[in-house]
């Protein structure tokens, strides 16, 4: 029996000879490369066991969700890719005289999270194969069989068009030794996932892309669509019971329009949590764990909103989908400040928008720094407001958070599962990582006559300043 280096060292070996086997592709037999897998954890019937099998074994979540995530994720990704060159010359520059070719950036090793064990793997297949490399993914142990199920599904893609199936792989029994050694191993890691595991991923010595925390916040100024707003954060935070990291975790909300829309949450099944309420559920949310600090309780992530606060002791209908409760003042010492991975929404009130952008920043900055945020207003000058001073990557005008950060059919955000947070958040970029992540490119440069500008050109405007 093969001892846990030798495994690896095998599937290393395997996906460093499939991908040497494609090192030369055409951009025409890569991207129907990319369709191929694409449309094995696309079509109907291959989802749904994906969507089952997700939700069985990981207890998170619901089928319907997760169904609807593969079809937006992996169409989302598929019409990023499509028409787009990843192979040989990309771009040139006819000013600058700059040519420049992309090629492979050979062994991917990509992390995927309990919460999101199927469409994760699905959506990052296409956008590490469309750069002509190979991936390995270690899925997290408590649902290995479900992201296996994904990665059989797109190996059978890969011989329908002749490609090597190597090109994706998986550790069928992972561990985190197992993990921690493909990160040495492999050219490049995509850690999606918690934070201990992108910290591994950036210690490993191997260039590495991660994600940070989620714990987006919404504003909610005086001038949003009720109506709209509520149906948005409804659906957003609903969705696959908050799996997401880009549900929203609270809302800031302007005073003249905070009880109307409080109002359009519960008639949008949604349960206000207050006085003793809060605290039975706060104690059932937030356990002491083995090293004496409270933590979130595993028990409630990315389950349904009724059985949450049942289970905490709460009497509350079975078809309530969100629970809202009203933040503390002290914010930074307020559990529910944080991100809660599950469909309770935290709310606050404000009068000026400056004491809402406060809110926001205190907000972000307590946890989620540099992931995303969003508003709901029709006001330019609030969100030039958000967009020149918050610390984050990305912000959502008046739309679902869950939704828009990973790019939908409704936004321009590139499509993926990977979302980077910048320096804030302990990563490396602040984009969407994307099938541009995955390339090497080569830059030709040209000769042409020279140009080199003038000392007045470049100091002139400074120097009359200045006065010399």
């Amino acid at each position: 029996m093969e001892n846990n280096e030798q495994v690896l060292k095998t599937i290393i070996e395997k996906a460093r000879i499939a991908q040497a086997k494609i090192s030369h592709y055409t951009q025409a037999q890569i991207d129907e490369v990319c369709l191929a897998i694409g449309w094995e954890v696309y079509n109907d019937e291959n989802i749904k066991q994906l969507a089952e099998l997700a939700v069985s074994e990981t207890q998170m979540g619901n089928v319907q969700d997760k169904i609807a995530k593969h079809k937006n994720k992996v169409l989302g990704v598929l019409k990023d890719v499509k028409n787009v060159k990843s192979v040989g010359l990309i771009e040139r520059d006819e000013v600058k005289k700059i040519s420049k070719y992309a090629k492979p950036v050979g062994v991917v090793g990509a992390l995927t999270p309990v919460t999101n064990p199927t469409a994760t793997p699905a959506s990052n297949a296409v956008t590490v194969l469309k750069g002509r490399n190979a991936v390995i993914f270690a899925p997290h142990p408590r649902s290995k069989k479900a992201s296996k199920l994904a990665v059989d599904f797109m190996r059978e893609g890969l011989k329908k068009v002749n490609a090597p199936e190597d090109l994706i792989q998986i550790i069928e029994e992972p561990s985190v030794e197992l993990t921690n050694r493909l990160m040495q191993e492999v050219d490049v890691v995509l850690a999606t996932g918690g934070g201990a595991m992108v910290k591994a991923a950036y210690s490993s010595g191997t260039p590495s892309y991660g994600v940070g925390p989620g714990n987006s916040v919404q504003i909610v100024a005086e001038d949003a669509n009720i109506e709209d707003t509520a149906d948005k954060v409804y659906m957003s935070k609903r969705f696959d019971y908050a799996t997401s990291c880009s549900s929203e975790n609270a809302l800031v909300i302007q005073e003249a329009i905070y009880d109307d829309l409080i109002d359009a949450f519960k008639k949008r099944k949604s349960y206000f949590v207050q006085g003793e309420e809060r605290q039975k559920l706060e104690a059932y949310m937030w356990i002491e764990n083995k090293h004496g600090k409270r933590s979130i309780n595993p028990a409630i992530i990315a389950q349904k909103a009724s059985k949450i606060a049942n289970d905490a002791g709460l009497n509350v209908d079975e078809e309530i989908e969100i629970l809202l409760v009203e933040g503390a003042t002290d914010l930074e010492n307020d559990f529910f400040s944080q991100e809660k991975l599950s469909p309770v929404l935290t709310i606050f009130k404000y009068k000026t928008f400056d004491e809402g952008y406060r809110l926001l920043e205190r907000l972000t900055d307590n946890y989620g720094t540099g992931h995303s945020c969003g508003i709901h207003t029709f006001n330019q000058e609030y969100i030039h407001r958000l967009g020149e001073g918050i610390r984050t990557s990305r912000i959502m005008v008046n739309q679902p958070q869950a939704a828009g950060n990973g790019g939908a059919f409704f936004n321009g955000m590139p499509s993926t599962v990977s979302l980077g947070c910048g320096t804030w958040g302990g990563n490396i970029t602040t984009e969407n990582i994307n099938y541009k992540h995955f390339l090497n490119i080569t830059w030709v440069s040209e000769y042409f006559e020279p140009y080199r500008p003038t000392d007045e050109e470049i100091f002139g405007d400074y120097l009359t300043k200045v006065g010399k």
